[in-house]
Order: structure tokens, then C-alpha cells, then sequence
């Protein structure tokens, strides 16, 4: 079974320097990994930066609904009380005399 010939390709990486034999292969090579970790260091800052840039806004977001919740709370808290209040008050005064009571005899 023959497999097929796959030529050989420049993929960008870390390259092992020491099988160089001139120092100019040599440099170039270190060269070459500096390049790429340089490269890789960049893009992964750039995408951690764009990663705690996106969760910064929802933090923003969070904290405007958490706000908004809690000017809720507040309101039903006061209507409450206030509602409470207010029972409070019509038990303790007297009930009310209805319309005065008419004399059954006439004038």
C-alpha cells in the first residue's frame, strides 16, 4: 500500500536550534522562535483583553439590573409598611357611629 507524498510545509512554531550547524542557521532559527512567541504573546493579549473588555460590559450591565431590582425591593418595601401602617391605624380607633339614629315617634 503506498501512501501519498505530502511535501513539506513552513508551519510557524517553536524549532528545535541546536541541530543547526552554522551560526547563521543557528540565528536565524532563534530569530524565527523569538518572531513566533512574540506573535503568540500579542494575539493571546489581545484576546484576554477583548475577553475582560466583553466581561467588564456585562459587569456594567449586571450592575445597572441589580439597581434596578433593588429601587423595586425598596418600593414594595415601602408600600408594605405603609400598608401596614394603615391596618395598624384603622384598629386602633374606634369604629365610627353610622348617620344618627332617627326617633321613631315623629315630631
Amino acid at each position: 500500500m503506498l501512501t501519498p507524498c505530502a511535501t513539506a510545509q513552513d508551519v510557524p512554531g517553536i524549532e528545535i536550534c541546536t541541530v543547526e550547524k552554522t551560526m547563521e542557521r543557528r540565528t536565524s532559527c532563534l530569530q524565527s522562535n523569538v518572531d513566533f512567541l512574540q506573535k503568540t504573546i500579542t494575539k493571546l493579549g489581545t484576546d484576554h483583553q477583548q475577553k475582560l473588555d466583553a466581561a467588564n460590559r456585562q459587569i456594567e450591565g449586571l450592575k445597572s439590573t441589580i439597581a434596578s431590582l433593588q429601587k423595586i425591593v425598596d418600593d414594595l418595601q415601602a408600600a408594605q409598611k405603609k400598608t401596614a401602617e394603615d391596618l395598624t391605624k384603622k384598629a386602633d380607633t374606634p369604629p365610627a357611629k353610622d348617620a344618627p339614629a332617627v326617633k321613631e315617634g315623629g315630631k
